[in-house]
Protein backbone atom coordinates (compact mmCIF):
# COMPACT_ATOMS: atom_id res chain seq x y z
CA UNK A 1 0.00 0.00 0.00
CA UNK A 2 2.85 2.43 0.49
CA UNK A 3 4.15 1.43 -2.83
CA UNK A 4 0.46 2.69 -4.21
CA UNK A 5 0.70 5.91 -2.37
CA UNK A 6 4.70 6.72 -3.18
CA UNK A 7 3.22 5.83 -7.07
CA UNK A 8 0.08 8.42 -6.41
CA UNK A 9 2.21 11.43 -5.49
CA UNK A 10 4.95 10.93 -8.12
CA UNK A 11 2.04 10.72 -10.59
CA UNK A 12 0.53 14.06 -8.98
CA UNK A 13 3.97 15.69 -9.26
CA UNK A 14 4.98 14.24 -12.76
CA UNK A 15 1.68 15.95 -13.87
CA UNK A 16 2.25 19.75 -12.41
CA UNK A 17 5.58 18.97 -14.17
CA UNK A 18 5.01 18.29 -17.55
CA UNK A 19 1.54 20.68 -17.73
CA UNK A 20 4.24 23.44 -16.48
CA UNK A 21 6.83 22.44 -19.61
CA UNK A 22 3.84 22.51 -22.01
CA UNK A 23 2.81 25.74 -21.30
CA UNK A 24 6.03 26.95 -21.64
CA UNK A 25 6.28 24.87 -24.87
CA UNK A 26 2.84 26.76 -26.26
CA UNK A 27 4.97 30.25 -25.47
CA UNK A 28 7.63 29.12 -27.18
CA UNK A 29 6.24 28.20 -30.12
CA UNK A 30 3.62 30.74 -30.10
CA UNK A 31 6.77 33.27 -30.14
CA UNK A 32 7.67 31.10 -32.63
CA UNK A 33 4.69 31.62 -35.27
CA UNK A 34 5.08 35.13 -34.74
CA UNK A 35 8.75 35.46 -35.89
CA UNK A 36 8.43 32.89 -38.84
CA UNK A 37 9.76 35.43 -41.00
CA UNK A 38 13.16 34.96 -39.40
CA UNK A 39 14.07 31.03 -40.43
CA UNK A 40 15.91 29.41 -37.45
CA UNK A 41 15.33 26.02 -38.80
CA UNK A 42 17.71 24.50 -36.44
CA UNK A 43 15.50 26.08 -33.14
CA UNK A 44 12.47 24.52 -35.08
CA UNK A 45 13.45 21.12 -35.25
CA UNK A 46 15.06 21.22 -31.94
CA UNK A 47 11.51 22.32 -30.22
CA UNK A 48 9.39 19.58 -32.55
CA UNK A 49 11.87 16.72 -31.22
CA UNK A 50 11.17 18.30 -27.97
CA UNK A 51 7.76 18.41 -28.45
CA UNK A 52 7.85 14.64 -29.57
CA UNK A 53 9.20 13.71 -26.39
CA UNK A 54 7.32 15.09 -24.03
CA UNK A 55 3.81 13.77 -25.89
CA UNK A 56 5.67 10.08 -25.67
CA UNK A 57 6.12 11.29 -22.16
CA UNK A 58 2.45 12.30 -21.37
CA UNK A 59 1.37 9.27 -23.20
CA UNK A 60 3.08 6.89 -21.07
CA UNK A 61 1.81 8.72 -17.68
CA UNK A 62 -1.10 8.38 -19.26
CA UNK A 63 -1.17 4.17 -19.27
CA UNK A 64 0.71 3.83 -16.08
CA UNK A 65 -1.82 6.10 -14.77
CA UNK A 66 -4.95 3.56 -15.49
CA UNK A 67 -2.87 0.65 -15.15
CA UNK A 68 -2.88 2.05 -11.28
CA UNK A 69 -6.68 3.52 -11.63
CA UNK A 70 -7.20 -0.59 -12.96
CA UNK A 71 -5.06 -1.75 -9.47
CA UNK A 72 -7.04 0.33 -7.51
CA UNK A 73 -10.42 -0.97 -8.75
CA UNK A 74 -8.88 -4.71 -8.55
CA UNK A 75 -7.84 -4.77 -5.23
CA UNK A 76 -11.37 -2.65 -3.59
CA UNK A 77 -13.05 -5.63 -5.32
CA UNK A 78 -10.58 -7.90 -3.64
CA UNK A 79 -11.61 -6.15 -0.25
CA UNK A 80 -15.17 -6.41 -0.84
CA UNK A 81 -14.51 -10.05 -1.52
CA UNK A 82 -12.66 -10.34 1.31
CA UNK A 83 -15.61 -8.84 3.68
CA UNK A 84 -17.98 -11.08 2.08
CA UNK A 85 -15.97 -14.54 3.04
CA UNK A 86 -15.29 -12.93 6.81
CA UNK A 87 -18.88 -11.80 7.27
CA UNK A 88 -20.28 -15.43 8.25
CA UNK A 89 -16.74 -17.10 9.47
CA UNK A 90 -16.99 -13.59 12.32
CA UNK A 91 -20.88 -14.51 12.69
CA UNK A 92 -20.33 -18.78 13.25
CA UNK A 93 -16.56 -18.25 15.41
CA UNK A 94 -15.82 -14.75 17.42
CA UNK A 95 -18.77 -12.87 18.78
CA UNK A 96 -17.07 -9.66 18.84
CA UNK A 97 -15.27 -10.21 15.63
CA UNK A 98 -19.21 -10.26 14.88
CA UNK A 99 -20.19 -7.57 16.42
CA UNK A 100 -16.88 -5.38 14.74
CA UNK A 101 -17.67 -6.87 11.73
CA UNK A 102 -21.34 -6.10 11.43
CA UNK A 103 -20.76 -2.29 12.48
CA UNK A 104 -17.94 -1.97 10.16
CA UNK A 105 -20.88 -3.13 7.32
CA UNK A 106 -23.91 -1.81 8.66
CA UNK A 107 -22.78 1.75 9.96
CA UNK A 108 -23.03 4.80 7.06
CA UNK A 109 -19.13 6.16 8.67
CA UNK A 110 -17.88 2.23 7.50
CA UNK A 111 -14.24 4.08 6.51
CA UNK A 112 -13.34 0.68 3.81
CA UNK A 113 -17.19 1.55 1.90
CA UNK A 114 -16.18 5.27 2.18
CA UNK A 115 -13.05 4.73 0.86
CA UNK A 116 -14.86 3.20 -2.05
CA UNK A 117 -17.37 5.88 -2.58
CA UNK A 118 -15.07 8.05 -2.48
CA UNK A 119 -13.03 6.84 -4.95
CA UNK A 120 -15.86 6.23 -7.28
CA UNK A 121 -17.98 9.41 -6.62
CA UNK A 122 -15.09 12.21 -5.68
CA UNK A 123 -12.28 12.00 -8.88
CA UNK A 124 -10.98 15.13 -7.92
CA UNK A 125 -10.28 14.52 -4.27
CA UNK A 126 -7.01 14.06 -2.98
CA UNK A 127 -5.49 10.66 -4.26
CA UNK A 128 -2.99 10.60 -1.04
CA UNK A 129 -6.27 11.12 1.35
CA UNK A 130 -7.84 7.97 -1.15
CA UNK A 131 -4.93 5.82 -0.59
CA UNK A 132 -4.47 6.06 2.86
CA UNK A 133 -8.14 5.43 3.71
CA UNK A 134 -7.54 2.38 1.44
CA UNK A 135 -4.56 1.10 3.45
CA UNK A 136 -6.67 1.76 6.28
CA UNK A 137 -9.16 -0.97 5.14
CA UNK A 138 -6.75 -2.99 3.91
CA UNK A 139 -5.03 -3.56 7.44
CA UNK A 140 -8.31 -4.01 9.38
CA UNK A 141 -9.35 -6.99 7.23
CA UNK A 142 -6.14 -8.31 7.04
CA UNK A 143 -6.23 -8.78 10.94
CA UNK A 144 -9.49 -10.33 10.33
CA UNK A 145 -8.03 -12.63 8.16
CA UNK A 146 -5.25 -13.24 10.34
CA UNK A 147 -8.03 -13.52 13.42
CA UNK A 148 -9.47 -16.12 11.41
CA UNK A 149 -6.27 -18.06 10.43
CA UNK A 150 -5.72 -18.92 13.65
CA UNK A 151 -9.00 -20.98 14.35
CA UNK A 152 -8.28 -23.11 10.95
CA UNK A 153 -7.32 -26.50 11.34
CA UNK A 154 -4.25 -27.46 8.94
CA UNK A 155 -4.12 -30.94 7.75
CA UNK A 156 -0.63 -32.94 6.17
CA UNK A 157 -2.82 -33.07 2.97
CA UNK A 158 -4.17 -29.59 2.80
CA UNK A 159 -7.29 -30.36 2.80
CA UNK A 160 -9.74 -28.75 4.80
CA UNK A 161 -10.90 -30.14 8.40
CA UNK A 162 -13.24 -28.75 10.51
CA UNK A 163 -13.00 -29.28 14.43
CA UNK A 164 -16.31 -29.46 16.22
CA UNK A 165 -17.97 -31.19 19.36
CA UNK A 166 -19.71 -30.20 23.08
CA UNK A 167 -18.01 -29.83 26.19
CA UNK A 168 -20.62 -30.84 28.80
CA UNK A 169 -20.98 -31.22 32.18
CA UNK A 170 -24.15 -33.72 33.99
CA UNK A 171 -24.86 -33.39 37.06
CA UNK A 172 -27.31 -35.80 38.64
CA UNK A 173 -29.55 -37.16 40.94
CA UNK A 174 -31.07 -40.42 41.07
CA UNK A 175 -33.84 -42.17 43.32
CA UNK A 176 -33.74 -46.04 43.00
CA UNK A 177 -31.10 -48.14 41.47
CA UNK A 178 -30.05 -49.13 38.01
CA UNK A 179 -27.80 -50.61 35.99
CA UNK A 180 -25.78 -47.32 35.33
CA UNK A 181 -25.74 -44.35 37.71
CA UNK A 182 -25.01 -41.79 35.07
CA UNK A 183 -26.85 -42.94 32.32
CA UNK A 184 -29.43 -45.67 33.65
CA UNK A 185 -31.33 -48.02 30.97
CA UNK A 186 -33.19 -50.17 32.69
CA UNK A 187 -34.22 -50.30 36.94
CA UNK A 188 -32.93 -53.11 39.30
CA UNK A 189 -34.30 -53.33 42.87
CA UNK A 190 -31.97 -51.18 45.68
CA UNK A 191 -29.65 -54.09 46.89
CA UNK A 192 -30.01 -54.58 50.74
CA UNK A 193 -28.49 -51.90 53.36
CA UNK A 194 -27.79 -49.27 50.33
CA UNK A 195 -29.77 -45.88 50.42
CA UNK A 196 -32.68 -45.15 48.12
CA UNK A 197 -30.88 -41.59 46.85
CA UNK A 198 -27.97 -40.94 44.89
CA UNK A 199 -25.77 -37.98 43.64
CA UNK A 200 -23.29 -37.37 41.75
CA UNK A 201 -21.53 -35.70 38.23
CA UNK A 202 -19.58 -36.56 35.25
CA UNK A 203 -17.88 -35.08 32.26
CA UNK A 204 -17.36 -37.90 30.21
CA UNK A 205 -20.43 -37.04 27.76
CA UNK A 206 -18.14 -34.81 26.25
CA UNK A 207 -17.91 -35.07 22.73
CA UNK A 208 -15.10 -34.36 20.34
CA UNK A 209 -15.25 -34.57 16.26
CA UNK A 210 -13.64 -34.05 13.75
CA UNK A 211 -14.26 -33.52 9.83
CA UNK A 212 -12.48 -33.46 6.83
CA UNK A 213 -13.04 -32.67 2.92
CA UNK A 214 -11.28 -34.36 -0.06
CA UNK A 215 -10.28 -34.47 -2.95
CA UNK A 216 -13.35 -34.91 -5.72
CA UNK A 217 -13.41 -38.50 -7.26
CA UNK A 218 -15.28 -39.74 -9.91
CA UNK A 219 -17.48 -36.98 -9.35
CA UNK A 220 -18.23 -37.34 -6.00
CA UNK A 221 -16.94 -34.85 -3.17
CA UNK A 222 -15.62 -37.05 -0.54
CA UNK A 223 -15.09 -36.70 3.11
CA UNK A 224 -14.51 -38.39 6.18
CA UNK A 225 -15.95 -38.06 9.86
CA UNK A 226 -15.10 -39.55 12.94
CA UNK A 227 -16.92 -38.28 16.78
CA UNK A 228 -14.85 -39.64 20.14
CA UNK A 229 -16.44 -39.63 23.61
CA UNK A 230 -15.00 -40.47 26.99
CA UNK A 231 -17.61 -42.84 27.99
CA UNK A 232 -15.36 -46.72 27.01
CA UNK A 233 -14.91 -46.90 30.70
CA UNK A 234 -12.74 -46.09 33.63
CA UNK A 235 -9.36 -46.97 34.35
CA UNK A 236 -8.82 -48.67 37.62
CA UNK A 237 -7.64 -46.03 39.84
CA UNK A 238 -8.62 -43.81 42.87
CA UNK A 239 -11.75 -41.83 41.61
CA UNK A 240 -11.02 -43.70 37.95
CA UNK A 241 -15.17 -42.53 37.55
CA UNK A 242 -13.95 -38.67 36.82
CA UNK A 243 -11.14 -40.34 33.85
CA UNK A 244 -13.42 -41.60 31.43
CA UNK A 245 -11.77 -43.67 28.96
CA UNK A 246 -11.60 -42.15 25.02
CA UNK A 247 -13.70 -44.35 22.32
CA UNK A 248 -14.82 -44.12 19.31
CA UNK A 249 -18.12 -43.26 18.35
CA UNK A 250 -18.31 -43.07 14.71
CA UNK A 251 -15.48 -43.04 11.51
CA UNK A 252 -16.77 -42.91 8.37
CA UNK A 253 -15.77 -42.25 4.52
CA UNK A 254 -18.39 -40.33 2.20
CA UNK A 255 -18.44 -39.94 -1.54
CA UNK A 256 -21.29 -37.99 -2.41
CA UNK A 257 -22.60 -37.44 -6.11
CA UNK A 258 -25.44 -34.95 -6.64
CA UNK A 259 -28.27 -37.64 -5.86
CA UNK A 260 -26.29 -40.62 -4.62
CA UNK A 261 -23.82 -41.30 -1.57
CA UNK A 262 -21.84 -43.88 -0.55
CA UNK A 263 -20.69 -44.15 3.08
CA UNK A 264 -18.27 -46.71 4.65
CA UNK A 265 -17.58 -47.05 8.68
CA UNK A 266 -18.23 -47.12 11.77
CA UNK A 267 -21.63 -44.72 11.91
CA UNK A 268 -24.95 -45.17 13.60
CA UNK A 269 -27.92 -47.46 12.10
CA UNK A 270 -29.22 -46.02 9.11
CA UNK A 271 -32.36 -48.20 9.76
CA UNK A 272 -33.23 -46.10 12.92
CA UNK A 273 -31.80 -42.76 12.67
CA UNK A 274 -34.17 -41.26 15.01
CA UNK A 275 -33.44 -40.51 18.57
CA UNK A 276 -35.40 -38.57 21.68
CA UNK A 277 -33.53 -35.22 22.09
CA UNK A 278 -31.82 -35.28 25.53
CA UNK A 279 -28.30 -33.38 26.75
CA UNK A 280 -28.62 -36.09 29.69
CA UNK A 281 -28.20 -39.15 27.26
CA UNK A 282 -25.52 -38.60 25.21
CA UNK A 283 -23.03 -41.68 25.51
CA UNK A 284 -26.02 -43.92 24.97
CA UNK A 285 -29.01 -42.77 22.82
CA UNK A 286 -31.95 -42.18 25.29
CA UNK A 287 -34.03 -44.97 26.00
CA UNK A 288 -31.32 -47.22 23.82
CA UNK A 289 -32.95 -50.27 25.71
CA UNK A 290 -36.58 -49.24 25.93
CA UNK A 291 -37.43 -49.37 22.21
CA UNK A 292 -35.00 -46.80 20.73
CA UNK A 293 -33.01 -49.39 18.66
CA UNK A 294 -29.23 -48.02 18.27
CA UNK A 295 -25.56 -49.41 17.36
CA UNK A 296 -22.56 -47.90 16.04
CA UNK A 297 -21.74 -50.21 13.67
CA UNK A 298 -19.15 -50.89 10.69
CA UNK A 299 -21.42 -50.57 7.11
CA UNK A 300 -20.97 -49.59 3.87
CA UNK A 301 -24.43 -48.42 2.57
CA UNK A 302 -25.46 -46.65 -0.80
CA UNK A 303 -28.48 -44.20 -0.73
CA UNK A 304 -30.05 -42.73 -3.74
CA UNK A 305 -32.26 -39.62 -3.38
CA UNK A 306 -35.34 -38.60 -6.06
CA UNK A 307 -36.28 -34.95 -6.53
CA UNK A 308 -39.90 -35.40 -6.61
CA UNK A 309 -42.82 -32.71 -7.86
CA UNK A 310 -43.65 -30.05 -5.20
CA UNK A 311 -40.50 -30.18 -3.12
CA UNK A 312 -40.92 -33.94 -2.11
CA UNK A 313 -37.82 -36.62 -1.63
CA UNK A 314 -38.08 -40.15 -1.94
CA UNK A 315 -35.23 -41.57 -0.31
CA UNK A 316 -33.56 -45.28 -1.20
CA UNK A 317 -30.99 -46.61 1.35
CA UNK A 318 -29.19 -50.45 1.15
CA UNK A 319 -26.32 -52.09 2.75
CA UNK A 320 -24.72 -54.27 4.63
CA UNK A 321 -23.62 -54.58 8.31
CA UNK A 322 -21.37 -56.10 10.94
CA UNK A 323 -23.58 -59.20 12.23
CA UNK A 324 -23.31 -58.21 15.77
CA UNK A 325 -25.20 -59.53 18.68
CA UNK A 326 -24.66 -57.73 21.43
CA UNK A 327 -22.14 -60.10 23.49
CA UNK A 328 -19.25 -58.37 25.32
CA UNK A 329 -15.57 -59.43 23.86
CA UNK A 330 -14.59 -62.40 25.76
CA UNK A 331 -10.86 -61.06 25.64
CA UNK A 332 -9.56 -57.50 26.11
CA UNK A 333 -6.87 -57.74 23.89
CA UNK A 334 -8.25 -60.35 21.35
CA UNK A 335 -11.01 -60.27 18.95
CA UNK A 336 -13.09 -63.55 18.78
CA UNK A 337 -15.81 -63.91 16.41
CA UNK A 338 -19.42 -63.54 17.82
CA UNK A 339 -22.40 -66.23 17.25
CA UNK A 340 -23.38 -63.80 14.02
CA UNK A 341 -20.14 -63.19 12.75
CA UNK A 342 -19.80 -67.09 12.96
CA UNK A 343 -22.48 -67.44 10.40
CA UNK A 344 -19.91 -66.23 8.00
CA UNK A 345 -22.04 -63.77 6.47
CA UNK A 346 -23.25 -59.84 7.16
CA UNK A 347 -26.32 -58.80 8.17
CA UNK A 348 -28.24 -56.84 5.66
CA UNK A 349 -30.92 -53.82 5.84
CA UNK A 350 -32.41 -51.81 3.74
CA UNK A 351 -34.67 -48.57 4.24
CA UNK A 352 -37.05 -46.04 2.21
CA UNK A 353 -38.31 -42.78 3.44
CA UNK A 354 -40.39 -40.10 1.64
CA UNK A 355 -40.20 -36.77 2.71
CA UNK A 356 -41.58 -32.94 2.24
CA UNK A 357 -40.95 -29.55 3.77
CA UNK A 358 -44.13 -28.43 6.10
CA UNK A 359 -43.78 -24.98 8.65
CA UNK A 360 -39.99 -24.69 7.83
CA UNK A 361 -39.57 -28.76 9.31
CA UNK A 362 -39.29 -31.69 7.46
CA UNK A 363 -42.43 -34.23 7.28
CA UNK A 364 -41.38 -38.06 6.76
CA UNK A 365 -42.57 -41.36 6.83
CA UNK A 366 -39.98 -43.82 6.26
CA UNK A 367 -39.74 -47.86 6.61
CA UNK A 368 -37.15 -50.34 6.56
CA UNK A 369 -36.02 -53.94 7.11
CA UNK A 370 -33.27 -55.69 8.80
CA UNK A 371 -32.24 -59.38 8.22
CA UNK A 372 -29.12 -61.46 9.71
CA UNK A 373 -28.01 -65.18 10.42
CA UNK A 374 -26.53 -66.05 13.85
CA UNK A 375 -24.49 -69.22 14.88
CA UNK A 376 -24.53 -69.66 18.26
CA UNK A 377 -22.04 -73.12 18.15
CA UNK A 378 -22.96 -76.87 18.13
CA UNK A 379 -25.28 -76.12 14.79
CA UNK A 380 -27.54 -73.96 16.55
CA UNK A 381 -28.61 -71.25 14.36
CA UNK A 382 -31.21 -68.40 14.52
CA UNK A 383 -32.33 -65.74 12.16
CA UNK A 384 -32.91 -62.56 13.35
CA UNK A 385 -35.14 -60.08 11.62
CA UNK A 386 -36.59 -56.81 11.97
CA UNK A 387 -39.00 -54.26 10.50
CA UNK A 388 -38.90 -50.91 11.47
CA UNK A 389 -41.11 -47.66 10.92
CA UNK A 390 -39.72 -43.78 11.85
CA UNK A 391 -41.68 -40.84 11.49
CA UNK A 392 -41.41 -36.70 12.07
CA UNK A 393 -44.46 -35.00 11.79
CA UNK A 394 -44.90 -31.27 12.26
CA UNK A 395 -48.45 -30.46 13.65
CA UNK A 396 -47.84 -27.05 14.18
CA UNK A 397 -44.73 -24.53 13.24
CA UNK A 398 -43.82 -24.69 16.92
CA UNK A 399 -45.29 -28.45 17.11
CA UNK A 400 -43.72 -31.51 16.56
CA UNK A 401 -44.39 -35.39 16.16
CA UNK A 402 -41.73 -37.77 15.88
CA UNK A 403 -40.87 -41.63 16.90
CA UNK A 404 -39.71 -44.69 15.92
CA UNK A 405 -41.66 -48.28 16.27
CA UNK A 406 -39.88 -51.79 15.28
CA UNK A 407 -40.96 -55.81 15.62
CA UNK A 408 -38.26 -58.32 15.01
CA UNK A 409 -36.74 -61.37 16.51
CA UNK A 410 -33.43 -62.20 17.94
CA UNK A 411 -32.41 -58.56 17.16
CA UNK A 412 -30.90 -57.82 20.53
CA UNK A 413 -27.62 -56.78 18.31
CA UNK A 414 -29.94 -53.27 17.65
CA UNK A 415 -30.43 -52.59 21.22
CA UNK A 416 -33.89 -54.77 21.38
CA UNK A 417 -35.06 -56.82 23.64
CA UNK A 418 -33.62 -55.12 26.21
CA UNK A 419 -30.57 -55.87 24.79
CA UNK A 420 -30.95 -59.46 24.58
CA UNK A 421 -30.77 -61.83 20.87
CA UNK A 422 -31.57 -65.42 21.91
CA UNK A 423 -32.95 -67.35 24.92
CA UNK A 424 -31.36 -70.68 26.48
CA UNK A 425 -33.36 -73.86 27.86
CA UNK A 426 -30.56 -74.80 30.28
CA UNK A 427 -27.08 -74.39 30.26
CA UNK A 428 -25.29 -72.02 27.26
CA UNK A 429 -22.11 -74.29 27.32
CA UNK A 430 -24.07 -77.58 26.75
CA UNK A 431 -23.76 -78.42 23.37
CA UNK A 432 -27.57 -80.17 24.16
CA UNK A 433 -29.13 -76.79 25.08
CA UNK A 434 -31.72 -75.30 23.15
CA UNK A 435 -31.98 -71.84 22.01
CA UNK A 436 -34.79 -69.56 20.78
CA UNK A 437 -34.47 -66.48 18.93
CA UNK A 438 -36.43 -63.42 21.39
CA UNK A 439 -39.38 -62.10 20.19
CA UNK A 440 -39.48 -58.72 20.97
CA UNK A 441 -41.93 -55.07 20.01
CA UNK A 442 -41.10 -51.63 21.07
CA UNK A 443 -40.77 -47.63 20.03
CA UNK A 444 -40.43 -44.55 21.37
CA UNK A 445 -42.61 -41.06 20.67
CA UNK A 446 -41.76 -37.34 21.11
CA UNK A 447 -43.72 -34.01 21.34
CA UNK A 448 -41.48 -31.33 20.73
CA UNK A 449 -42.91 -27.53 21.53
CA UNK A 450 -40.48 -24.93 20.86
CA UNK A 451 -41.59 -22.66 23.49
CA UNK A 452 -39.78 -19.89 21.67
CA UNK A 453 -36.60 -19.59 19.16
CA UNK A 454 -34.43 -20.24 22.38
CA UNK A 455 -36.25 -22.26 24.43
CA UNK A 456 -38.14 -25.97 24.10
CA UNK A 457 -40.08 -28.63 25.87
CA UNK A 458 -39.77 -32.45 25.18
CA UNK A 459 -42.09 -35.08 26.40
CA UNK A 460 -40.98 -38.86 25.19
CA UNK A 461 -43.00 -42.12 25.98
CA UNK A 462 -40.97 -45.30 25.57
CA UNK A 463 -41.06 -49.02 25.71
CA UNK A 464 -39.31 -52.44 25.15
CA UNK A 465 -41.59 -55.60 25.42
CA UNK A 466 -39.80 -59.23 24.88
CA UNK A 467 -42.27 -61.08 24.41
CA UNK A 468 -43.23 -63.25 28.08
CA UNK A 469 -44.79 -66.10 25.88
CA UNK A 470 -41.46 -67.00 24.69
CA UNK A 471 -39.81 -66.84 28.08
CA UNK A 472 -42.20 -68.81 30.31
CA UNK A 473 -41.30 -72.57 30.77
CA UNK A 474 -38.20 -72.12 28.17
CA UNK A 475 -35.75 -69.82 29.64
CA UNK A 476 -34.01 -70.43 32.72
CA UNK A 477 -33.05 -67.27 35.13
CA UNK A 478 -30.82 -67.94 37.81
CA UNK A 479 -28.13 -65.83 38.92
CA UNK A 480 -25.09 -67.85 37.15
CA UNK A 481 -27.27 -67.02 33.84
CA UNK A 482 -28.40 -63.46 34.32
CA UNK A 483 -31.88 -61.92 35.17
CA UNK A 484 -34.88 -62.10 32.46
CA UNK A 485 -36.24 -58.51 31.52
CA UNK A 486 -39.57 -58.70 29.90
CA UNK A 487 -40.38 -54.97 29.49
CA UNK A 488 -38.78 -51.91 30.28
CA UNK A 489 -41.04 -48.72 30.42
CA UNK A 490 -39.89 -44.79 30.14
CA UNK A 491 -40.95 -41.36 29.97
CA UNK A 492 -38.62 -38.06 30.48
CA UNK A 493 -39.81 -34.38 30.15
CA UNK A 494 -36.95 -31.85 29.49
CA UNK A 495 -36.44 -28.35 29.04
CA UNK A 496 -33.51 -27.07 26.84
CA UNK A 497 -32.65 -23.29 27.08
CA UNK A 498 -29.93 -22.36 24.21
CA UNK A 499 -29.78 -18.76 24.91
CA UNK A 500 -26.84 -18.49 21.59
CA UNK A 501 -26.24 -21.37 19.32
CA UNK A 502 -23.10 -22.58 21.06
CA UNK A 503 -24.25 -22.08 24.84
CA UNK A 504 -26.65 -24.73 25.95
CA UNK A 505 -28.81 -25.48 29.47
CA UNK A 506 -30.37 -28.21 30.05
CA UNK A 507 -32.60 -29.68 32.86
CA UNK A 508 -34.60 -33.22 32.45
CA UNK A 509 -36.54 -35.69 34.60
CA UNK A 510 -36.57 -39.36 33.31
CA UNK A 511 -38.56 -42.28 34.74
CA UNK A 512 -37.68 -45.85 33.85
CA UNK A 513 -39.73 -49.03 34.98
CA UNK A 514 -38.64 -52.50 34.34
CA UNK A 515 -40.37 -55.73 34.90
CA UNK A 516 -38.54 -58.79 35.07
CA UNK A 517 -40.15 -61.97 34.39
CA UNK A 518 -39.83 -64.17 37.16
CA UNK A 519 -39.23 -61.13 40.04
CA UNK A 520 -41.08 -58.14 41.04
CA UNK A 521 -40.95 -54.28 38.89
CA UNK A 522 -38.62 -52.04 39.82
CA UNK A 523 -38.46 -48.06 39.08
CA UNK A 524 -35.69 -45.23 39.23
CA UNK A 525 -36.23 -41.51 38.88
CA UNK A 526 -33.22 -39.44 37.75
CA UNK A 527 -32.89 -35.32 37.73
CA UNK A 528 -30.21 -34.21 35.12
CA UNK A 529 -28.76 -30.54 34.90
CA UNK A 530 -26.63 -30.12 31.69
CA UNK A 531 -24.61 -26.98 30.72
CA UNK A 532 -22.74 -27.66 27.27
CA UNK A 533 -20.69 -25.23 25.24
CA UNK A 534 -20.92 -26.42 21.44
CA UNK A 535 -17.26 -25.60 19.49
Amino acid sequence: MKDHRAFALRTVIQTAAVSILLITLTAAQESVSAKASQPENSSLRELNVQVLELRAMIERMRVENAQSRAEMRELRQELQDTRKLLAPLAVSTAPSANATLARTESKPHDTSSASFSDASESPTADLGSRVQKLEESSQLLSSKIDEQYQTKVETAAKYRARLSGIVLMNAFHNVGASDNLDLPNFAQPVAPGNPQATFGATLRQTEIGLELFGPTFAGAKSSASVQFDFGGGFPSTNNGVNFGIARIQTASVHLDWKNTSVIAGQDSLFISPLSPTSFASLAIPAFAYAGNLWGWTPQIRVEHRFELPAQQTLTLQAGILDNLDWEPPYNPFYRTAQAGEQSGQPAYAMRTAWSRTVFDHQLSFAAAGYFGRQNWSWGRNVDAWAGMADWQIPILRRLTLSGEFYRGRGVGGLGAGIGRAVLFGGDPSYASTSIRGLDSAGGWSQLKFQLTNKLELNGVFAEDNAFASDIRGFAVDADNFSTILGRNRGTLENLVYRPRSDLLFSAEFRRLRTFPIYSDASSTNQLNLAIGILF
